[in-house]
């Protein structure tokens, strides 16, 4: 059975997949009842996951290194994401 976290956490991560490939990014659900977004660029091949998470200020996008959102802007949060893995991992 899934609790009301988790189906609000699968509801705002699936709300960021959806926005992904406009993007130019791949997503994919991955983590069965702990769901998580794997996020890739083709171009570059850099990837991350992202974690949706409440906090005091709401739910949250989190992904490593560093990288925070609201989740109530899923759209900017996929266009940050984008200029974060459209860097080659030489540059």
């Amino acid at each position: 059975m899934t609790s009301g976290y988790t189906g609000e956490r699968r509801v705002r991560l699936e709300a960021l997949a959806e926005l992904l490939p406009d993007h130019g990014l791949v997503g994919r659900m991955v983590g069965g009842e702990d769901p998580v977004l794997w996020v890739w660029h083709p171009r570059t091949g850099r990837q991350t996951i992202i974690f949706a998470t409440p906090s005091s200020r709401g739910w949250q996008f989190l992904w490593s290194p560093d990288g925070q959102d609201s989740a109530d802007d899923p759209e900017r949060t996929a266009a940050t994401l984008r200029r974060v893995l459209d860097l080659a991992p030489s540059d």
